[in-house]
């Protein structure tokens, strides 16, 4: 089992920045790849950051070059850096890892991010 607690979220005006931090515990020498997601009202949730076991990162084009995800050597903690915030950013924003045998989708319990115009 893998636990996921998610922090840093807020208000911020749009062109702004914001850190998230998700802290991991439990197994987490099983964790394959984390990820960031997040879910706006009346919207699915999407992927916003990836992070693979060789360190490997991915986006989408709605967030690229404006947000970083990095996590720290002993996997435990994971980062997003947000900068030029915009309004339609304004979401719950999810930590996910996957790991485990059979493989196992974690999630963590969000963060507000609010982003005013």
């Amino acid at each position: 089992q893998v636990q996921l607690v998610e922090s840093g979220g807020g208000l911020m005006q749009a062109g702004g920045s914001l850190r998230l931090s998700c802290a991991a515990s439990g197994s987490i020498f099983s964790i394959n790849a984390m990820g960031w997601y997040r879910q706006a009202p009346g919207k699915q949730r999407e992927l916003v950051a990836a992070i693979t076991g060789d360190a490997s990162t991915d986006y989408p084009a709605s967030v690229k070059c404006r947000f970083t995800i990095s996590r720290n050597n002993a996997k435990d903690t994971l980062y997003l850096q947000m900068n030029s915030l915009k309004p339609e950013d304004t979401a719950v924003y999810f930590c996910n890892a996957v790991g485990g045998l059979p493989l196992h989708d974690y999630w963590g319990q969000g963060t507000q991010v609010t982003v005013s115009s």
